[in-house]
């Protein structure tokens, strides 16, 4: 088979990666080209690819991933060999801990063990790549490489949908290659026959039922559900929102207050949903229950884990839903919950949070007054967003991003992009949230933000310290240090990327500028400070 024979019949394998990515429902590459992975560039445009050039490929993974977020769909990098991979790796390991799908695509050298001091050279990528993902592959031919990219695709719609990498050697990626194979209907995980008659008959004797319902527990249909049973809930961080902040049995994101072990006790059955109740959910050891305890999760691993639930339970949260909303049809609310009890634990835990992290929580409410309803927001590791998130009510779910388990800073500016560039096209409002420090790691893809026109409000809490770890050292009784900064001129800086700036000395001031960034034609960056709530 020749190149004449038909446009569609011969191309450089990069270029038909890029085909194939297109007809397989891909909008959208983030990535760096370089001279190792240029010919998957070659096929980008005529395929009809949209590329969004990062400034750095930490800066493109991030973008995957919060374009990932805000779609549902995989987010897809192209990046070079070596260090472009191991740029790209902190976002993968983030991608991993939340559970999110990302496809990174890589060039790697045709021969890396008998030849050295090559350009770009590793002594094995594929297994560094391996650490912070479900798998990491290598093709040896385009076969393969067709067949590893239908089978990410496949698993992200399947099971747990974590990154994936698959690099290419360079000469395979420059040699012609016959277009990928036709697919027949995507891969699709059918609705489990669950038979919860065990759990229906415990949930009828429950006085007391609590749910845990985690981020991977987003579907509709929740609320009803507890309503019928009489049921208290709690939302971990990547929950919010699940139930929505007037359900008179929500106590929030609130499990990381130490008092919510109380709580928890109190329950005479404990049902956690599509969360892991990790560290970072919980910040201690233990929930804290005392009655049994009934685990629901697509991850075998979360099931077998340190809390040693009663009853466990490997299905999708919402196959579990219908089939409990099914067993649970005539079921009799419960009548040991109060409104009350919700209630007064939140606003006591709030009133903790505002003690802790003194002036946040008024500058927190009055953003929330002036962000537009459906805005999706996307927040570093920052002393604002800790305080947010347990404060900031959420009324629907997997519209705040945050980058809880790996822990990464720099993550706000780069997937708020990415998730701007699935939005911004169909009028929905996006945000990111930074800190001082944070916002430096990454603040070079402010340039990615004013190329796209993306009118993304970036609030950027400067506090003019690592505020978190300084409050850390104290309390472990270290002396403070290291945590001081010399900070640039943050607006200053933001217009010679060509972005708008303001630093509001007011709250008042903070919302108009907050209300016009969101009608911009391009990003704002709004510097706001400790003494804000207070001017």
């Amino acid at each position: 088979m020749t190149r004449s024979e038909g446009a569609q019949a011969v191309r450089p394998l990069g270029a038909q990666i890029s085909h194939m990515l297109k007809a397989r429902g891909v909008e959208v590459i983030f990535g760096i080209p370089g001279v190792h992975n240029q010919e998957m560039y070659r096929g980008i445009e005529e395929a009809g690819l949209t590329h969004v050039l990062a400034r750095h490929e930490q800066g493109a993974g991030f973008m995957a991933d919060g374009y990932a977020r805000a779609t549902g769909k995989p987010g897809v990098a192209y990046v070079i060999t070596g260090p472009g991979l191991c740029n790209i790796m902190t976002p993968m390991g983030q991608a991993y801990s939340d559970s999110v799908p990302m496809l990174v695509i890589s060039s790697c050298l045709d021969d890396a063990v008998s030849l050295r001091g090559q350009l770009h050279q590793m002594r094995d990528q594929r297994a560094a790549a391996a650490t912070v993902c479900e798998w990491s592959e290598q093709a040896p031919d385009a076969r393969a490489a067709y067949a590893l990219i239908d089978r990410a695709l496949d698993e992200f719609a399947t099971a747990r949908p974590r990154p994936r990498h698959i690099q290419v050697p360079i000469r395979l990626l420059e040699a012609d290659a016959p277009p990928a194979p036709a697919r027949g209907e995507p891969a699709r995980r059918m609705p489990a026959a669950l038979d919860l008659g065990d759990l229906a008959a415990r949930l009828a004797c429950a006085r007391r039922p609590l749910f845990i319902l985690g981020g991977g527990a987003r579907q509709p249909g929740w609320r009803a559900l507890l309503n019928r049973l009489g049921a208290a809930v709690f939302e971990t961080y990547a929950g919010r929102g699940i139930v929505g902040p007037d359900h008179p049995l929500n106590f929030g994101a609130t499990l990381p207050r130490p008092a919510s072990a109380e709580i928890v006790a109190s329950a005479d059955l404990v049902i956690a949903v599509g969360t892991e109740l990790a560290e970072v959910d919980l910040w201690r050891d233990r929930l804290g229950h005392t009655a049994p305890l009934v685990r629901v999760d697509i991850d075998p691993q979360v099931l077998s884990d340190r809390h040693r639930a009663d009853l466990r339970l490997l299905a999708d949260a919402g196959d579990f839903l219908r089939a409990l909303d099914r067993a649970t049809a005539d079921a009799s609310p419960a009548t040991g919950w109060t409104a009350q009890e919700a209630t007064t634990a939140r606003a006591r835990w709030r009133a903790e949070s505002d003690a802790e992290r003194p002036g946040i929580v008024p500058v927190c409410d009055a953003l929330r007054a002036c962000t537009p309803e459906g805005t999706m927001i996307y927040s570093d590791m920052t002393q604002f967003a800790y305080v947010a998130k347990e404060v900031w009510d959420m009324d629907r779910p997997g519209h705040w991003h945050h980058p809880t388990g790996f822990g990464t800073l720099g993550y706000a500016l780069p997937a708020a992009i990415g998730g701007a560039v699935a939005r911004h096209a169909a009028g929905l409002p996006t945000m990111a949230i930074a800190g001082d420090y944070g916002f430096q790691f990454t603040l070079q893809e402010l340039g990615a933000a004013v190329e796209l026109g993306l009118p993304l409000p970036i609030i950027l809490w400067d506090n003019g310290k690592l505020g978190e770890i300084e409050d850390s050292m104290v309390a472990a009784q270290i002396a403070p240090n290291a945590v001081i900064a010399h900070n640039p001129d943050f607006c200053t800086l933001a217009r010679a990327y060509g972005a708008n700036a303001a630093a509001p000395a007011t709250l008042t001031e903070m919302q108009e500028t907050v209300r016009a960034a969101f009608a911009a034609d391009r990003p704002t960056l709004i510097r706001l400070t400790p003494g804000l709530a207070a001017a």
